[in-house]
């Protein structure tokens, strides 16, 4: 109206208001004010303009936008949504762990029954949202649709909804991570553009504000789309997820050791048999919390275990009250073993000198070797390898670009997560130095001999920066068969060692880290035959092809 006015056209009363706006809303206080903020909106626009508003009554009935469900009626079946071109909207940001405790387990059944085949279970309460646009859609009832998630729809189970909607519809415009209030809690979202991929839409695409010429499925844009990489059978059970053990298994290590020098048990056997030091991220990302945990394996019979006087009474004492009332059968039944164990990745490490492992979730993804004597967590992830070869490719800016690709994003700190499925097991290794060919078979290869020793000189560096021979001393354990324990050699020493942690160093970056780190990518780039100085979107594509390009 305005700009026909403008060109010299007569004015005309709007014919277009507030009814055109429809909308779904649960809460019947936000369905309310939603009413009114469009009648506000309303009246300030035309007086803004010069047209005369409505004064009896002030505020009509806006009944376009309803109080009700936007997923399920009451009934269990399928919400529908009013006919419109477009909708948009900021669904519920409510985790896939949350909804039974939030909507109760029957609305949680029904929902997930009724979108079954279209969205995963262990999917976030927004992604039915998402399902619900891309259907309509694709029905040809919407032509667009622009949503706000958290950003976690870019992986896991969540990313099915979008793998979904770009199978046959075009993600036009996406902000793939950006930052969030809501409930005054800060949170990462992703904003979501979606409609049919006619000549418009494919030819005016934008993520992160900037123009692409495609938007994949994990909101990312460029040669390579990373979320059809395929697993590779060379990488299969060789990365594992920590031991889960539900319950306080954990112990001090001063209360370790006194179990640790008591008299044999009456099976003959030490207390070494079921105690050793426990590693997490912190310890890893960090320093030591000289932590032990009471491990008595992954089948040992009740019987047996109580041989082990002095850990099983812990045990006891203390796991057993935590699991009585436990709705899982198995963790009452069991409470003393570890609820995840982990009996694979025991046996894959059981015959090697050292294994590598990373923090889960991390800000800088690291890689670290441990003895096998200790045990890792759940959040620590195994890879069962003990030669520098295999340690120097994982630690290489192509490994770390292709985790970052392929990972989920957690925390406050929106860091990344690496998984054994996902970001280890798509990984294409350079040819003839995959994870399933022993090391001994390529030792004399030049390729793994100048990696290693990259990878080698790495390591010691990192340990004499965190470990410095005049700040710490090297104590034998009270018992053998454990690692020796690193003090510090006095007070002074230990303040100064509190600040020596990996992360510290990777926030610095001192141009002795940064010069290790570009030998070792230089040795892993000619590995695979490319230029040292390759960047890291063509050293994407070229894995990517050589990933679809393997089984």
């Amino acid at each position: 109206n305005i700009e026909a006015e403008a060109l010299g056209l007569e004015r005309t009363t709007p014919t277009v208001g507030p009814a055109s706006v429809k909308g779904i809303e649960i809460n019947p206080y936000a369905a309310e004010l939603a009413r009114v903020s469009v009648w506000i909106g309303e009246i300030q626009w035309m007086r803004r303009n010069g047209f005369g508003v409505s004064r009896d009554p002030i505020l009509k009935p806006l009944e376009t936008i309803e109080c009700r469900d936007a997923i399920l009626n009451p009934d269990g079946t399928e919400a529908t949504w009013p006919d419109a071109d477009v909708v948009i909207g900021n669904p519920p940001f409510l985790g896939d762990k949350f909804m039974r405790d939030r909507l109760g387990s029957a609305y949680t059944e029904t929902l997930r029954a009724r979108y079954a085949g279209r969205v995963p279970g262990g999917a976030d309460l927004v992604c039915y949202w998402f399902e619900k646009a891309r259907e309509l859609i694709v029905g040809g009832v919407m032509r667009r649709a622009g949503l706000v998630s958290t950003n976690s729809i870019r992986g896991g189970a969540n990313r099915a909804v979008l793998d979904r909607i770009t199978e046959n519809l075009s993600i036009f415009d996406a902000w793939s991570d950006e930052e969030w209030t809501v409930d005054g809690a800060a949170v990462r979202v992703s904003l979501v553009c979606l409609a049919v991929p006619d000549e418009t839409v494919v030819a005016k695409r934008w993520l992160n504000n900037v123009p692409t010429s495609d938007i994949f499925a994990d909101l990312t844009g460029g040669q390579a789309d990373l979320t059809k990489a395929k697993k590779q059978t060379q990488n299969r059970r060789i990365a594992f997820n920590g031991i889960q053990k539900t319950g306080p298994f954990e112990v001090p290590g001063s209360l370790a050791r006194e179990w640790l020098v008591m008299p044999i048990n009456p099976n003959g056997r030490p207390n070494a048999d079921v105690l050793r030091p426990y590693w997490n991220g912190i310890d890893l990302t960090r320093r030591s919390r000289n932590s032990w945990i009471i491990d008595f394996g992954a089948d040992c019979p009740v019987g047996s275990a109580s041989l082990y006087e002095r850990p099983f009474h812990h045990v006891e004492q203390y796991v057993r009250q935590t699991r009585v009332d436990n709705k899982i059968d198995w963790l009452r039944q069991n409470w003393w073993l570890h609820w995840r164990p982990r009996p694979e990745m025991r046996e894959a490490i059981s015959n090697l000198s050292r294994y590598i492992a990373t923090p889960e979730v991390s800000k800088y993804r690291l890689f670290v070797w441990l003895p096998p004597t200790i045990g890792p967590d759940k959040n620590l992830i195994v890879i069962a390898r003990d030669d520098d070869t295999a340690f120097g490719i994982l630690h290489s800016r192509f490994h770390e670009a292709w985790s970052l690709g392929l990972c989920t994003w957690l925390g406050v700190g929106n860091d990344p997560r690496y998984t054994p499925s996902t970001t280890f097991e798509t990984f294409p290794f350079p040819e003839g130095l995959t994870p399933n060919i022993p090391a001994s078979a390529y030792a004399d290869d030049p390729r793994a001999v100048k990696i290693a020793a990259a990878a080698k000189r790495l390591n010691e560096l990192r340990e004499n920066w965190l470990n410095p021979a005049d700040l710490v001393k090297r104590v034998p354990e009270v018992v053998p068969g454990f690692p020796d324990r690193i003090l510090p050699v006095d007070d002074k020493a230990a303040a100064i060692l509190k600040k020596r942690t990996l992360t510290n160093l990777y926030n610095e970056k001192p141009t002795w880290l940064a010069n290790a780190h570009r030998d070792l990518d230089t040795a892993v780039a000619a590995a695979y035959g490319w230029p040292a100085d390759i960047s890291e979107a063509d050293a994407l594509a070229r894995l990517f092809a050589l990933n679809q390009a393997r089984c």
